[in-house]
């Protein structure tokens, strides 16, 4: 019996199960930051930059940090909202029509 292979087959099954639950981690909190994106946009109107925007994300940060914890400040918030600068620009990307 080889102790050695059997202890890095563990130790490999385990990584790997690491790797896959980052992986569902990351997604889901990638489909959470999308989310919330979507929902500023909206709150502001559908705008991805409204003139009250800045105001509202604070508050926003400032009554979920009270009631959530830490971790979402206005710069968080902030990039959750620029998702959706990135989602509009990908798709302006696959919309474009490719001619020789």
């Amino acid at each position: 019996m080889n102790y050695y292979n059997e202890i890095k087959e563990v130790l490999v099954k385990n990584e790997t199960y690491k790797k896959v639950k980052d992986y569902s981690k990351n997604k889901s909190d990638l489909n959470s930051y999308f989310e919330v994106g979507k929902s500023i946009v909206e709150a502001q109107g559908g705008e991805v930059r409204a003139k009250y925007g800045n105001k509202l994300i604070k508050e926003y940060s400032e009554k979920l940090t009270k009631e959530l914890g830490k971790g979402y400040t206005y710069t968080n918030l902030s990039r959750m909202l620029l998702s959706q600068k990135v989602a509009t620009m990908s798709q302006q990307f696959y919309n474009l029509t490719w001619s020789y």
